[in-house]
């Protein structure tokens, strides 16, 4: 009786409109139909109407009982959408756009869920799986959130697969990296997370974005992002394909900008890369007001209709944009027709069809969730114990240099006093424009008071004399410095969209002027390392930085990202050494804005990335320090000759040759030898993070395909396997290689 009861409930919650009997007699209700049978019926039972508020204005139809959404949401598509970068977003920003139900988190409340590091903390843990643990949880939350709520949707807008090429980009925190091979694994894995191991249903969609070449912010609205067919497909797309090829993602925003003087909103690269060559199907978004920017930035459209019935052709069905009155506009002008609208519905329906939201609840793997009176997933011991374990894996230790015969670093707690924990960044956890709030959230001066214990004076000031003073007085000095990734959202001095009175702040809508502290954050770090000489440097930011005088004088340098939830407690693990720190950075640190190529300049080839650089940076790409040491040997390759068509593993043997346990990421790049086109200098192909004890030996097999030795050819617009010969390269950094072996690839 509690079972039918039960299916009953759920069958109402998810359910609207007419009765359940009714509901079953429509044939898109049926689980055991083909897919395109079933769109074909709800089409046939929609309106004119009620398709045309399909695009935008909500994905409910009460009339056929679809719920899919909460309530309707006051801006254009956000009804059944979550930002969920790092951790689902319903701060009291996202909240307003996810109105829901009656009830204690009905309405626009604030919802508190897990939060973890920013995306480019994420990246920088270069481990596929937790990240993929990351995004399942996030997802588990949704489902609990909508069906508990009725708040939102399960439709999730993560990964970013945006490429980091510039230090300046405004929304660097956002993104994994720089290279398209790591952002494009990690964007797998976060795919995977989100929509789960069911072969049937999704826990949540990935929507991936921003499609592409997005890596602008100052005049991104108006913006053309240039550059040749062999970039596109195998630098700036790269990503995006291997996360709709290889993670089964079937959701993608547009990005504001053009590619080559076309704007993404209207761009045939949808049609004919994602749909034509990647098998494509599913929710195309336009990012917010980015149709009406056709007409007002890009100048592309002459008007708003034209705009509207331009993002319609490539497919898009989700407007997050006014669009509404111009698609009826279009229909009467025949710019557009019905059948135009059926055939991108049918994207949309796909995605919510994997959703199970037109299936019976009782069908539904995930329909229990957040139904019954459990506690909410973000107060959960594994939840914050993955959020503790996520951001440890994320903290890149940059420098650890001999003090006083051995590395400053992990402090001893048994010869330490008094600590001092100074800096703008010390004492509290910032969250980010796309981040949520955090059930709790541990300041790194709370971590390290917890860690240090009764037996440590942990000391802290504001004021720049008495932190001085304090550092001169204490046994050790830990600075946290770092942007501020909300600096521009001030109600008292009403900073507006796109600007920011610090030019070394970076935001949406608004690049990095300056790549270093600002002057007030370097003096505090001179002055405090100059009173105490036994000074450790955290730098808490989504972005790098030109640190060139801190590589000098300060001993320890640490980084991390903003918005962990566990953030004070991991870094406090890793300064006390009962966390050894393996992060390792996603981006070329510069040693100075000299040494980048002008912003708008998107072809890498002029010296960008690790892959062109052509300076020495200050950080390499893939480079991070552990408190212990590693060995390389025995490098081997299944076979001296691979076939175009083929595979080879690539092998090697890592010892951990100090007294600590640690984690180890083992990096593959290769160079090709003799290439008739031009190559990078050196590519990501393989990584893998393992952990080793004091001792102990590991054998770690990479794949390595042919197919992944690829270039574009651009006279035969596809791929084409060179045969050549390719020289692996393996080490703990782009900059670290240890081993070489040469490989020939044959027909």
């Amino acid at each position: 009786m509690k079972r039918i009861f039960l299916i009953a409930a759920l069958l109402l919650c998810v359910v609207r409109g007419p009765s359940a009997s009714a509901q079953a007699q429509y044939p898109f209700r049926n689980p055991a139909l083909p897919v395109e049978q079933r769109i074909d019926n709800v089409l046939s039972l929609l309106t004119l109407q009620e398709k045309i508020d399909l695009l935008g204005k909500s994905i409910n139809v009460p009339r056929l009982g679809i719920h899919a959404q909460g309530a309707v949401a006051t801006v254009p598509g956000s009804g059944g959408q979550f930002e969920g970068l790092h951790g689902l977003a319903l701060d009291r920003r996202w909240g307003t756009r996810s109105p829901g139900g009656a009830g204690p988190m009905g309405g626009r409340s604030a919802i508190p869920t897990t939060q973890f590091p920013q995306a480019s903390g994420l990246g920088e843990t270069w481990d596929p799986a937790i990240v993929q643990q990351a995004a399942a949880e996030e997802a588990r939350e949704a489902r609990f959130i909508y069906q508990r709520y009725d708040r939102g949707g399960l439709i999730l807008r993560a990964p970013n697969a945006d490429l980091a090429r510039d230090p300046r980009w405004g929304r660097s925190d956002e993104a994994y990296g720089e290279d398209p091979y790591l952002v494009g694994t990690m964007a797998v894995a976060f795919v995977r997370g989100l929509q789960g191991n069911d072969s049937r249903t999704w826990l949540a969609a990935a929507l991936a974005k921003h499609f592409m070449a997005n890596s602008n912010e100052d005049g991104r609205e108006g913006s053309s992002s240039n550059f040749d067919a062999r970039l596109l497909h195998e630098y700036y797309a790269a990503p995006f394909r291997m996360a709709v090829e290889q993670g089964g993602a079937n959701a993608i925003m547009a990005s504001f900008n053009a590619v080559n003087g076309i704007p993404m909103t209207a761009n045939p690269l949808f049609k004919s890369l994602l749909v034509g060559q990647w098998g494509f199907n599913g929710i195309i978004d336009t990012d917010r007001d980015a149709v009406t920017d056709m007409v007002t930035k890009n100048q592309y459209f002459p008007n708003l209709d034209e705009a509207v019935a331009g993002a319609l052709h490539i497919g898009v069905n989700q407007f997050l944009n006014p669009y509404e009155e111009s698609v009826h506009a279009d229909l009467q002008k025949k710019l557009i027709h019905e059948s135009d609208i059926d055939a991108n519905l049918r994207g949309l329906f796909r995605v919510l069809i994997r959703l199970g939201l037109l299936d019976p609840p009782a069908m539904v793997p995930y329909a229990r969730i957040g139904t019954e009176q459990e506690p909410a997933p973000c107060e959960s011991d594994a939840s914050k114990a993955l959020a503790l374990r996520v951001t440890r894996e994320s903290i890149v230790l940059l420098k650890n240099a001999p003090f006083a015969r051995k590395p400053l670093l992990p402090l001893d707690a048994s010869s330490i006093h008094s600590i001092a924990v100074l800096g703008p960044r010390a004492d509290k956890v910032y969250i980010d424009g796309y981040g949520g709030q955090p059930p709790f959230a541990i300041t790194p001066l709370q971590g390290i008071r917890a860690a240090a214990g009764a037996s440590i004076d942990v000391r802290t000031a504001t004021d720049h004399d008495q932190a001085v003073a304090l550092a001169r007085s204490s046994d050790v000095a830990i600075v946290l410095l770092g942007n501020d990734p909300m600096s521009r959202v001030n109600p008292v001095l009403h900073i507006p969209f796109g600007y920011t009175p610090d030019p070394t702040e970076g935001l949406e809508g608004i690049d990095r002027k300056q790549i270093n502290l600002n002057p007030e954050q370097q003096k505090l770090l001179q002055d405090v390392t100059a009173a105490n000489p036994r000074t450790v440097l955290v730098l808490v930011s989504g972005f790098s930085y030109t640190i060139d005088w801190a590589q000098q004088h300060v001993p320890a340098i640490l980084h991390m990202t903003h918005s962990s939830e566990q953030e004070g407690a991991a870094l406090a693990d890793v300064l006390f050494g009962d966390s050894n720190p393996a992060g390792r950075v996603t981006v070329t640190w510069p040693q100075s804005l000299a040494q980048v190529p002008p912003m708008m300049d998107y072809n890498l080839r002029h010296g960008r990335t690790y892959m062109y650089f052509k300076a020495k940076p200050l950080y390499a790409f893939g480079h991070g320090l552990s408190y212990t040491s590693f060995r390389y040997a025995n490098l081997r390759i299944s076979s001296s000759r691979l076939r175009e068509n083929g595979e080879a593993t690539v092998s090697v043997d890592v010892t951990n040759t100090g007294s600590r346990a640690g984690d180890e990421v083992v990096q593959m790049y290769v160079q090709h030898v003799g290439s008739k086109v031009d190559r990078p200098r050196e590519e990501l192909k393989g990584f893998a993070r393992l952990s080793l004890k004091p001792g102990e030996t590991k054998s770690v097999q990479l794949p390595l395909a042919a197919k992944d030795l690829a270039y574009w050819n651009v006279s035969a617009d596809k791929w084409t396997v060179e045969h050549d010969r390719v020289r692996v390269m393996v080490g703990g950094a782009s900059d670290a290689i240890k081993l070489t072996k040469l490989i020939t690839v044959v027909p």
